[in-house]
């Protein structure tokens, strides 16, 4: 029996028995991403970079359901750790959010994760979902150490699943490296992906997520976690019928204008709604929340702006088409009091011109 198919079982029993900086860095060649097709929901439900959370203790924006955890840092960034935790009784938290049942019929979910090495021991994590008529249990999406995604509590005539983790060496084995996992649910159907390839496909799912968590065994970490609404739905016609559309689909790495690889969704995206549009010209605005001074974040907008017009570029967009403009943090959407109303704020416009 393969060991990750004996983890799922644990995990099946686990269920039956409980109640970077970006991985993306400058240099990497992103024509990897020329297929990836994930496109985050625009509307930020719930954010968490752990930023403001205390070395050494729980993070107050989570709720703490099995074992322990702590924030830790290494290399200068938070993460979230798992602890005293193991395959028949794994760690489980939850966002706190204040109404019990807050998802949508189409979300998506991101974070980045880390699965312990060997030395360390066997690590497993696991994106949870509630559902009104599972009579306490739980759905389960399990990203392993080796690329796979695996699921729990799913019918073998529901899961349908495509498991295309051996076309892609890169993420072959994830033990002791930081990844990036990203899921959209929609109309009853499930994509994930791990990095820039998408391993898992559910076709029809049959149930209906209302909530979610995290589980995990000891030393697996996460961080970067955002869910939100939305998501995989073609907006892009709204620049021909309103003249602009606002993304904040596009990420970089921190205080940087380094495009982060799962931005490039949208971006794909993007380029092929250009070239189906050839006389459309777009101004790209950079918004920034408000971390930092006004002059740092007007030139890092500016040139955030400009890395994504060189990205529409590279992929066949005449750069005559296009104009970079940066507003830096002087014309908030949403108050920058809380971590999901600056995720909000760091956007990118597209104006028709």
């Amino acid at each position: 029996m393969k060991i990750r198919n004996l983890l799922f079982i644990l995990l099946g029993t686990f269920n039956l028995l409980t109640p970077n900086n970006g991985y993306c860095q400058s240099g990497q060649d992103m024509s990897i991403y020329n297929n990836y097709d994930f496109i985050p929901g625009e509307q930020v439900l719930f954010e968490d970079n752990f930023v403001d959370s205390k070395l050494g203790e729980f993070p107050s924006r989570w709720k703490l359901l099995n074992r322990q955890g702590a924030i830790n840092n290494k290399e200068g960034e938070n993460y979230f750790v798992f602890d005293d935790a193991h395959l028949g009784g794994m760690g489980k938290v939850e966002p706190r959010i204040k109404t019990k049942s807050y998802l949508s019929s189409a979300f998506t979910i991101e974070f980045d994760f880390f699965i312990v090495d060997e030395a360390e021991g066997y690590g497993a994590i696991a994106i949870n979902f509630d559902e009104k008529d599972l009579d306490g249990k739980f759905i389960s999406i399990l990203p392993s150490e080796d690329g796979f995604i695996g699921t729990n509590y799913f019918s073998t005539e529901e899961t349908g699943k495509i498991d295309i983790a051996v076309n892609s060496p890169e993420i072959a084995n994830l033990k002791g490296k930081w990844a990036h996992f990203a899921l959209a649910y929609k109309d009853k159907q499930i994509k994930c992906y791990i990095n820039e390839t998408r391993i898992l496909v559910v076709p029809n799912c049959e149930f209906s997520p209302i909530a979610t968590s995290m589980s995990g065994t000891t030393g697996v970490r996460f961080k970067n976690y955002k869910l939100a609404l939305g998501g995989g739905m073609n907006m892009l016609d709204k620049i021909l019928t309103d003249g602009k559309f606002v993304s904040r689909a596009i990420k970089f790495d921190v205080n940087k204008a380094t495009i982060k690889g799962e931005s490039m969704g949208f971006i794909n995206e993007l380029t092929k709604w250009l070239k189906a549009n050839p006389t459309v010209k777009l101004q790209v605005t950079g918004h920034t929340d408000s971390d930092g001074d006004d002059a740092s974040n007007m030139k890092l907008s500016q040139v955030r702006a400009e890395s994504v017009m060189k990205a529409l570029v590279s992929g066949g967009i005449a750069a005559d088409r296009l104009k970079a403009i940066g507003m830096g943090e002087s014309k908030p959407s949403s108050s920058n009091d809380t971590p999901e109303g600056k995720a909000d704020n760091r956007r990118v416009e597209f104006i028709k011109i």
